[in-house]
């Protein structure tokens, strides 16, 4: 009769064990559950523009499309000349101190681009010229040295279609390429602003404006 209520005992108390150790496994998976629910989620940055008084007008990415050649611009993060985040990419890729622009760059604009070939020709640097660059990225209209330039990526230089740092090239018809272009820049900022031109069209973007 001992014998039979010990192994009962042992029993109920293992069967209460495993029950608490299932409803322990269920909380802590729903607790799992619940904070992955409740927890903001963290937008990707795409820019920096506010830093430099810059309210954006529309989120990215955002495309401009002029004669056939389309621009998507999916992110552009700007840097002092100095920083570690420019120093670090113009020493990966080689990019020159100066341009034929701009001869004392205070700022070093990193973009992540899309440019697709819409038609059934090839298009590449040259073509279609003289629009060459294609695309032009403005900050202050009202200065003359409110547009950026696009310094070389030397050690990129002899690569077409480059992934990584854009200097050369060539889309063959209906083909796109996402790749990241550099940018030097030494004026104020006042408006963000992208011309395209291609074939003989002209179009335009405001992307960003100062408050004032």
């Amino acid at each position: 009769m001992m014998m039979m209520k010990r192994t009962g005992l042992k029993i109920v108390m293992a069967s209460t064990i495993l029950f608490s150790g299932v409803l322990g496994h269920v909380s802590a998976t729903k607790a799992a559950e619940f904070s992955k629910a409740v927890a903001p989620s963290i937008p990707i940055m795409t820019d920096n523009l506010l830093k430099f008084g810059l309210i954006k007008e529309k989120d990215f990415p955002i495309t401009v499309t002029s004669g056939g050649l389309s621009y998507t611009l999916h992110k552009i993060m700007i840097y002092d000349i100095n920083s570690k985040e420019a120093k670090a990419l113009r020493e990966l890729y080689r990019y020159p101190n100066s341009t034929m622009m701009i001869y004392a760059p205070k700022y070093f604009i990193w973009t992540k681009i899309t440019i697709t070939n819409h038609l059934k020709k090839t298009i590449s640097p040259n073509s279609e010229t003289p629009y060459n660059p294609k695309w032009i990225l403005s900050f202050d209209v009202s200065s003359e040295n409110g547009r950026a330039d696009a310094p070389i990526p030397i050690a990129k230089k002899n690569e077409s279609n480059s992934k990584e740092a854009l200097y050369n090239f060539k889309l063959k018809p209906g083909k796109s390429l996402t790749t990241y272009q550099a940018f030097y820049y030494e004026g104020d900022f006042n408006q963000f602003k992208i011309d395209l031109a291609f074939s003989d069209s002209f179009s335009k973007l405001i992307v960003a404006a100062n408050a004032d």
